[in-house]
């Protein structure tokens, strides 16, 4: 009898691979880091043929250090970075070009010049999706329109485009398989979320052929199997496919209306369950698929932020501050104040409640004693001010008080961080203890669909919480939220 689910999470910054038990506990996992690539500024790139080769390598590592075979994997799951866009040869098996990643930046013109021409209401109207560069639409669009030969390969009926599930998918069943869930597919602007299907009127819009893309099938559906040439040497099914922010959420349980989890990764995402109808999108938040399961679809309304954890990483990586988290937690213990400086991250623009992709990023309030200290506090602080921006946008949408707000991601293991979220909050922050909750959601997703467990009922007890209390008062709450949004004003030139 099969003992283990395999999940795989491509994520931003690394690949991990896990093997989950019955108990819906890691048994095994293993990771590898991808390098970013940023050939110009504001545009990112991944290499997909690095990220598939990690896949593979992590595959043969797992089953190394856990001592498991093949035949002890009931299924394999994937979880993946979502809105990150490629487009590869059918033929020769190779990206035409790099996946461009979530956060580049490259199509803000194509994004401006389509708003311009009233374009946008549309595109929400179907989509639930603001017309940004994040989504992945004008991706496809510009890859077609700027790779050479791309056209040619088009002519010929070679090319298929995807995200990175579908990427991973097509690889993994040796061609035999185009396809992708709901989650992501809500994700690209060409996805009618109300009518589920690819979109005519929005393929024309932003010149991408519906032929190349993806069949969209739910998170719970067997996709296909793996190819017994590949790494497992067998033919494993392929279930439990959602988008990484998505997966979180079931992963945290949030299986009924209302309830909402941030995970605190490379940015934040942070999802409000809203059941089987669509939260109309306004004032920034977006309307997406959180997941479809024996055929019933469940919405979510979602609020993004585009740098949380990558700040760090980038004072970490490019300006040397720190060179690991303990080093991190000792300046933090050092400096218990931020002396009023604060960091605005829009390295990559700023997402909700702004929306101002041209938004750059700015230290703001350093005088002669700032040290490092209050730089790396201001830095840490940004992720609490800008996921306390989205939850008070979100409760005014959707008409719900938040009571309890489930974290996770690598952030959420700061006690620091989520301390100060439950203040400025001034509400229970509940952090799970297991922490690859992604990975996890898709892991119970396959589950379900494979027969391990019948409802997501049975699911009730699998994750531990620590529960995060406001300590601090009003009045240094309204002070602090007071400087923060100042210093956003000061960046996007609008009042606070």
């Amino acid at each position: 009898m099969s003992r283990y689910l395999l999940a795989i999470d491509q994520s931003t910054s690394a690949t991990k691979v896990l093997l989950f038990d019955r108990n819906g506990e890691v048994a095994a996992k293993a990771s590898r880091a991808h390098k970013q690539h940023y050939p110009q500024p504001g545009w990112v790139e991944h290499d997909p043929l690095e990220i598939y080769e990690n896949v593979q390598r992590l595959m043969r590592e797992l089953l190394q250090i856990s001592e498991a075979s093949p035949a002890d994997i009931a299924a394999l799951t994937i979880t993946n970075q979502r809105e990150t866009a490629l487009i590869w040869d059918r033929v020769t098996g190779l990206p035409i070009y790099n996946a461009i990643v979530w956060q580049c930046q490259r199509t803000s013109d194509l994004c401006d010049q389509l708003k311009r021409a009233g374009a946008e209401s549309k595109v929400l109207e179907k989509t639930g999706l603001m017309l940004d560069p994040y989504f992945s639409a004008t991706k496809w669009s510009w890859m077609l329109s700027q790779v050479e030969g791309s056209g040619q390969l088009l002519k010929e009926g070679r090319l298929l485009a995807g995200t990175m599930d579908s990427w991973l998918m097509w690889k993994l069943t040796d061609g035999a398989v185009h396809a992708t869930d709901y989650s992501n597919a809500s994700r690209t602007l060409l996805y009618n979320i109300y009518d589920l299907s690819w979109d005519e009127e929005l393929c024309r819009l932003f010149d991408v052929p519906r032929s190349i893309l993806p069949e969209v099938k739910s998170s719970d559906h067997i996709f296909g199997y793996t190819s017994p040439s590949g790494v497992l040497g067998t033919r494993l099914p392929i279930t439990g496919i959602m988008g990484d922010s998505q997966a979180a959420l079931f992963g945290n349980l949030c299986l009924e209306q209302g309830m909402a989890k941030a995970t605190y990764g490379t940015g934040t995402s942070l999802l409000m369950q809203t059941g089987s109808k669509p939260s109309p999108s306004r004032d920034g938040l977006v309307a997406t698929i959180a997941w479809g399961r024996s055929g019933e679809i469940c919405y979510a309304v979602e609020a993004i932020i585009r740098s949380s954890g990558d700040s760090l990483k980038w004072l970490r990586d490019e300006v040397g501050l720190f060179s690991s988290f303990d080093e991190l937690t000792a300046w933090l213990d050092k400096t218990p104040s931020n002396d009023d400086v604060y960091l605005v991250p829009a390295f990559s623009g700023l997402g909700a409640p702004y929306w101002q992709a041209d938004a750059r990023a700015a230290f703001t309030g350093m005088n002669r004693g700032t040290n490092k200290g209050h730089l790396l506090r201001a830095a840490l602080e940004s992720i609490a001010y800008q996921v306390v921006d989205v939850v008070k946008l979100l409760e005014q949408a959707t008409g719900i008080e938040l009571q309890q707000l489930r974290a996770d991601g690598g952030a959420a293991g700061n006690p620091v961080l989520m301390q100060l979220q439950a203040d400025l909050l001034q509400a229970h922050i509940a952090v799970a203890q297991t922490a690859e909750l992604s990975a996890k959601g898709s892991a119970l997703m396959g589950g379900l669909a494979i027969g391990w467990w019948t409802s997501p009922q049975q699911l009730a007890d699998v994750n531990d919480y620590l529960l995060y209390k406001p300590t601090m008062s009003s009045e240094q709450q309204a002070m602090k939220l007071e400087g923060w949004h100042k210093a956003v004003s000061m960046v996007t030139g609008k009042p606070s």
